[in-house]
């Protein structure tokens, strides 16, 4: 299974970093094929970077480690995404990231989804702050990601694509279907506010836990 990696911001080099730890194939992707390139150089040996649409034509599994504003933008240059797999890893905050643009009836995802028709959806990573996707930044420590997809098939797949990754200390947690993303997406902005404005910092995440 190849990934892609749309995005060379601070998410798309954590994942290229975890994904790369773990021996996953990667091919990274941006509007800048220069910085893909740069960031595939950084990242290791035997991985590409380029334009989106040679990324998306390359990969099983697009990860779109992009803020949801530049998302549609990055569709529109991604050529043919009939029965590709788009990984949805953001959270539609507003620029001072105090709040929500879209939430309650619909979410990021689902919007996602209504641009990408030929395509299937998976919500997923939008709970973890960039600097611990590295396993480095959590060692024995287990972040739980949380999974949502109305493509069964789909989210099996991204569900492997985490335990590939479960060495470095995520754990797949399902999360019911894409609607569920408008729940998800509010969990991603309180973390942020408890990392951001309550003081708590980058190293947090949350976690369903059983007791």
């Amino acid at each position: 299974m190849k990934i892609a990696i749309i995005g060379t911001g601070n998410m798309a080099s954590g994942l290229a970093q975890a994904l790369s730890e773990a021996k996953v194939e990667l091919v990274i992707g941006s509007r800048d094929p220069a910085k893909a390139a740069a960031l595939a150089a950084k990242t290791g040996a035997n991985i590409e970077g380029g334009g989106i649409a040679a990324a998306v034509k390359l990969a099983d599994v697009i990860i779109l480690a992009l803020p949801f504003g530049a998302v549609a933008d990055a569709l529109q240059q991604a050529g043919d995404l009939t029965k590709k797999i788009l990984v949805d890893i953001s959270n539609p905050i507003s620029a001072d990231y105090k709040t929500l643009v879209i939430g309650h009836t619909t979410s990021a995802a689902e919007e996602i989804q209504a641009l990408a028709p030929k395509a299937t959806v998976v919500k997923a990573f939008n709970t973890i702050f960039a600097p611990l996707l590295p396993q480095s930044a959590h060692l024995n420590k287990t972040l739980q990601v949380f999974i949502a997809s109305d493509d069964e098939d789909a989210k099996t797949k991204v569900t492997q694509l985490t335990q590939l990754t479960q060495a470095l200390g995520f754990d797949a947690v399902d999360a019911g279907p894409l609607s569920n993303s408008r729940f998800l997406e509010p969990i991603g902005e309180m973390n942020i506010h408890f990392g951001f404005f309550l003081g708590k910092g980058t190293g947090i995440a949350p976690a369903w836990v059983t007791l």
